[in-house]
Protein backbone atom coordinates (compact mmCIF):
# COMPACT_ATOMS: atom_id res chain seq x y z
CA UNK A 1 0.00 0.00 0.00
CA UNK A 2 1.27 3.48 -0.89
CA UNK A 3 2.09 5.91 1.90
CA UNK A 4 0.88 8.66 -0.40
CA UNK A 5 -2.77 9.69 -0.64
CA UNK A 6 -3.97 11.35 -3.88
CA UNK A 7 -2.11 14.63 -4.10
CA UNK A 8 -2.01 17.96 -5.90
CA UNK A 9 -1.28 18.01 -9.65
CA UNK A 10 2.22 16.94 -10.69
CA UNK A 11 4.52 19.97 -10.98
CA UNK A 12 7.06 20.71 -13.70
CA UNK A 13 9.35 23.18 -11.92
CA UNK A 14 11.85 25.31 -13.88
CA UNK A 15 15.13 26.03 -12.11
CA UNK A 16 17.25 29.15 -11.89
CA UNK A 17 20.72 28.72 -10.39
CA UNK A 18 22.38 31.97 -9.32
CA UNK A 19 26.13 32.60 -9.30
CA UNK A 20 27.51 36.15 -9.06
CA UNK A 21 24.03 37.47 -9.88
CA UNK A 22 23.78 35.56 -13.18
CA UNK A 23 21.76 32.51 -14.23
CA UNK A 24 24.12 29.55 -14.64
CA UNK A 25 24.20 25.76 -14.72
CA UNK A 26 26.97 23.68 -13.23
CA UNK A 27 28.05 20.20 -14.31
CA UNK A 28 27.73 17.74 -11.39
CA UNK A 29 27.80 20.68 -8.97
CA UNK A 30 31.34 21.69 -9.97
CA UNK A 31 31.69 25.46 -9.63
CA UNK A 32 34.55 25.54 -12.12
CA UNK A 33 32.33 23.91 -14.78
CA UNK A 34 29.69 26.58 -15.22
CA UNK A 35 27.74 27.81 -18.21
CA UNK A 36 26.18 31.28 -17.99
CA UNK A 37 22.69 31.47 -19.53
CA UNK A 38 21.74 35.04 -18.67
CA UNK A 39 22.69 38.06 -16.58
CA UNK A 40 19.09 39.12 -15.84
CA UNK A 41 17.47 36.55 -13.50
CA UNK A 42 14.22 38.53 -13.38
CA UNK A 43 13.88 38.35 -17.16
CA UNK A 44 14.53 34.59 -17.14
CA UNK A 45 11.96 34.11 -14.37
CA UNK A 46 9.38 36.18 -16.25
CA UNK A 47 9.86 33.95 -19.28
CA UNK A 48 9.09 30.87 -17.22
CA UNK A 49 6.14 32.56 -15.50
CA UNK A 50 4.54 33.29 -18.87
CA UNK A 51 4.14 29.52 -19.35
CA UNK A 52 1.63 28.98 -16.50
CA UNK A 53 4.07 27.12 -14.24
CA UNK A 54 2.92 26.16 -10.75
CA UNK A 55 6.26 26.83 -9.01
CA UNK A 56 9.80 28.11 -9.59
CA UNK A 57 12.96 26.62 -8.06
CA UNK A 58 15.90 28.91 -7.29
CA UNK A 59 19.33 27.98 -5.93
CA UNK A 60 21.80 30.52 -4.55
CA UNK A 61 25.05 28.75 -5.45
CA UNK A 62 27.21 31.44 -3.86
CA UNK A 63 25.12 31.06 -0.72
CA UNK A 64 25.48 27.28 -0.67
CA UNK A 65 29.26 27.61 -0.71
CA UNK A 66 29.45 30.56 1.70
CA UNK A 67 26.90 29.21 4.20
CA UNK A 68 24.76 32.34 3.96
CA UNK A 69 22.55 33.85 1.23
CA UNK A 70 24.55 35.94 -1.25
CA UNK A 71 22.24 36.83 -4.16
CA UNK A 72 19.55 38.83 -2.39
CA UNK A 73 19.11 41.41 -5.17
CA UNK A 74 18.72 38.74 -7.87
CA UNK A 75 16.31 36.77 -5.67
CA UNK A 76 14.16 39.85 -5.10
CA UNK A 77 14.10 40.52 -8.86
CA UNK A 78 12.89 36.95 -9.49
CA UNK A 79 10.09 37.22 -6.93
CA UNK A 80 8.98 40.54 -8.41
CA UNK A 81 9.09 39.17 -11.96
CA UNK A 82 6.88 36.12 -11.35
CA UNK A 83 4.38 37.97 -9.15
CA UNK A 84 2.36 36.72 -6.18
CA UNK A 85 0.59 33.86 -7.99
CA UNK A 86 3.68 31.73 -8.67
CA UNK A 87 5.40 30.42 -5.53
CA UNK A 88 9.19 30.46 -5.49
CA UNK A 89 11.23 27.97 -3.48
CA UNK A 90 14.82 28.86 -2.62
CA UNK A 91 17.82 26.92 -1.40
CA UNK A 92 21.46 27.71 -0.78
CA UNK A 93 23.14 28.77 2.46
CA UNK A 94 19.98 28.94 4.59
CA UNK A 95 21.12 27.44 7.87
CA UNK A 96 19.40 29.14 10.81
CA UNK A 97 15.95 30.34 11.85
CA UNK A 98 16.76 34.05 11.44
CA UNK A 99 17.88 33.49 7.85
CA UNK A 100 14.75 31.44 7.13
CA UNK A 101 12.61 34.30 8.41
CA UNK A 102 14.57 36.89 6.39
CA UNK A 103 14.26 34.75 3.26
CA UNK A 104 10.51 34.27 3.61
CA UNK A 105 10.20 38.03 4.10
CA UNK A 106 11.58 38.50 0.56
CA UNK A 107 8.40 36.86 -0.74
CA UNK A 108 9.86 33.38 -1.03
CA UNK A 109 7.18 30.71 -0.58
CA UNK A 110 9.36 27.79 0.60
CA UNK A 111 12.94 27.52 1.78
CA UNK A 112 15.03 24.45 1.09
CA UNK A 113 17.28 23.24 3.89
CA UNK A 114 20.09 20.95 2.79
CA UNK A 115 23.31 21.03 4.78
CA UNK A 116 21.51 21.88 8.02
CA UNK A 117 19.13 18.93 7.54
CA UNK A 118 22.10 16.64 8.05
CA UNK A 119 23.99 18.76 10.58
CA UNK A 120 21.05 19.88 12.75
CA UNK A 121 17.81 17.99 12.05
CA UNK A 122 16.17 19.50 15.14
CA UNK A 123 16.50 22.96 13.59
CA UNK A 124 14.57 21.68 10.57
CA UNK A 125 11.85 20.35 12.87
CA UNK A 126 11.64 23.68 14.70
CA UNK A 127 11.50 25.55 11.40
CA UNK A 128 8.69 23.30 10.14
CA UNK A 129 6.74 24.00 13.34
CA UNK A 130 7.32 27.72 13.08
CA UNK A 131 6.74 28.05 9.33
CA UNK A 132 4.14 25.42 8.36
CA UNK A 133 4.23 24.19 4.74
CA UNK A 134 7.20 26.47 4.00
CA UNK A 135 10.11 24.15 4.76
CA UNK A 136 11.53 21.73 2.20
CA UNK A 137 14.37 19.30 2.88
CA UNK A 138 16.98 19.16 0.12
CA UNK A 139 18.77 15.81 -0.07
CA UNK A 140 21.67 15.84 -2.51
CA UNK A 141 23.35 12.47 -2.95
CA UNK A 142 26.31 10.95 -4.71
CA UNK A 143 26.11 7.14 -4.93
CA UNK A 144 23.31 7.23 -2.36
CA UNK A 145 25.37 9.19 0.20
CA UNK A 146 24.41 12.71 1.25
CA UNK A 147 26.66 15.60 0.16
CA UNK A 148 26.63 18.99 1.90
CA UNK A 149 28.26 22.45 1.87
CA UNK A 150 27.23 23.19 -1.72
CA UNK A 151 28.03 19.56 -2.66
CA UNK A 152 31.67 20.19 -1.80
CA UNK A 153 31.70 17.71 1.09
CA UNK A 154 30.53 14.09 1.22
CA UNK A 155 29.10 12.37 4.28
CA UNK A 156 28.51 8.77 5.30
CA UNK A 157 24.76 9.29 5.76
CA UNK A 158 22.48 7.46 3.35
CA UNK A 159 19.84 9.57 1.61
CA UNK A 160 16.96 7.30 2.61
CA UNK A 161 17.99 7.34 6.27
CA UNK A 162 18.03 11.14 6.27
CA UNK A 163 14.61 11.33 4.61
CA UNK A 164 12.99 9.05 7.18
CA UNK A 165 14.19 11.32 10.00
CA UNK A 166 11.73 13.99 8.84
CA UNK A 167 8.73 11.73 8.36
CA UNK A 168 6.77 13.31 11.22
CA UNK A 169 8.36 16.79 11.09
CA UNK A 170 5.73 18.47 8.93
CA UNK A 171 8.05 19.44 6.08
CA UNK A 172 6.29 20.34 2.82
CA UNK A 173 8.44 18.24 0.48
CA UNK A 174 11.81 16.64 -0.16
CA UNK A 175 13.90 17.62 -3.18
CA UNK A 176 16.14 14.68 -4.09
CA UNK A 177 19.08 15.40 -6.38
CA UNK A 178 21.45 12.81 -7.80
CA UNK A 179 24.61 14.91 -8.11
CA UNK A 180 26.23 12.63 -10.71
CA UNK A 181 23.31 13.39 -13.07
CA UNK A 182 22.95 17.11 -12.35
CA UNK A 183 23.62 19.35 -15.34
CA UNK A 184 24.65 16.35 -17.45
CA UNK A 185 21.44 15.85 -19.51
CA UNK A 186 21.72 12.09 -18.94
CA UNK A 187 18.27 11.59 -17.42
CA UNK A 188 17.36 11.76 -13.72
CA UNK A 189 17.93 8.86 -11.36
CA UNK A 190 14.21 8.15 -11.19
CA UNK A 191 14.64 4.64 -9.76
CA UNK A 192 16.57 5.91 -6.73
CA UNK A 193 14.14 8.80 -6.24
CA UNK A 194 11.11 6.51 -6.36
CA UNK A 195 12.82 4.15 -3.91
CA UNK A 196 13.33 7.03 -1.49
CA UNK A 197 9.78 8.36 -2.01
CA UNK A 198 8.33 4.98 -1.07
CA UNK A 199 10.10 5.16 2.29
CA UNK A 200 8.22 8.27 3.43
CA UNK A 201 4.83 9.93 3.16
CA UNK A 202 6.43 13.30 2.34
CA UNK A 203 6.01 14.40 -1.31
CA UNK A 204 9.31 13.98 -3.19
CA UNK A 205 10.52 16.15 -6.09
CA UNK A 206 12.90 14.70 -8.69
CA UNK A 207 15.99 16.78 -9.47
CA UNK A 208 19.13 16.42 -11.56
CA UNK A 209 19.79 15.35 -15.12
CA UNK A 210 16.45 15.88 -16.87
CA UNK A 211 17.20 15.57 -20.59
CA UNK A 212 13.88 15.21 -22.37
CA UNK A 213 10.11 15.46 -22.12
CA UNK A 214 10.12 11.66 -21.81
CA UNK A 215 12.00 12.01 -18.49
CA UNK A 216 9.29 14.36 -17.27
CA UNK A 217 6.45 12.10 -18.40
CA UNK A 218 8.07 9.08 -16.73
CA UNK A 219 8.32 10.96 -13.42
CA UNK A 220 4.71 12.12 -13.70
CA UNK A 221 3.60 8.48 -13.83
CA UNK A 222 5.07 7.85 -10.36
CA UNK A 223 2.68 10.02 -8.33
CA UNK A 224 1.36 6.91 -6.54
CA UNK A 225 4.93 6.32 -5.34
CA UNK A 226 5.06 9.83 -3.88
CA UNK A 227 6.70 11.74 -6.73
CA UNK A 228 5.12 15.21 -6.64
CA UNK A 229 7.12 17.03 -9.30
CA UNK A 230 10.34 17.38 -11.26
CA UNK A 231 12.86 20.22 -11.45
CA UNK A 232 14.13 21.06 -14.93
CA UNK A 233 17.17 23.26 -15.42
CA UNK A 234 19.76 22.88 -18.15
CA UNK A 235 17.40 21.09 -20.55
CA UNK A 236 15.22 24.22 -20.69
CA UNK A 237 18.18 26.49 -21.38
CA UNK A 238 19.59 24.28 -24.15
CA UNK A 239 16.19 23.71 -25.76
CA UNK A 240 16.25 19.96 -25.10
CA UNK A 241 12.92 20.40 -23.30
CA UNK A 242 10.14 22.70 -24.46
CA UNK A 243 8.45 23.94 -21.29
CA UNK A 244 5.04 24.49 -22.85
CA UNK A 245 5.03 20.98 -24.34
CA UNK A 246 6.17 19.44 -21.05
CA UNK A 247 3.41 21.21 -19.11
CA UNK A 248 0.83 20.05 -21.63
CA UNK A 249 2.11 16.47 -21.52
CA UNK A 250 1.59 16.13 -17.76
CA UNK A 251 -1.61 18.20 -17.50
Amino acid sequence: MSLHPPSAPFEVIPAIDLLDGSCVRLAQGKYEEKTVYGDDPGKVAAGFAAQSIRRLHVVDLDGAKAGRPENREAISSIVAAVGPDIPVQLGGGIRDLATIEDTLALGISRVILGTVALRDPELVREAARRFPKQIVVGIDARDGRVAVEGWLEASEARASELAVQFEDAGVAAIVYTDISRDGMLTGPNLAATVELAREVSIPVIVSGGVSSEADITAASQETDSGIAGIIVGKALYTGAVDLAAALTAVA
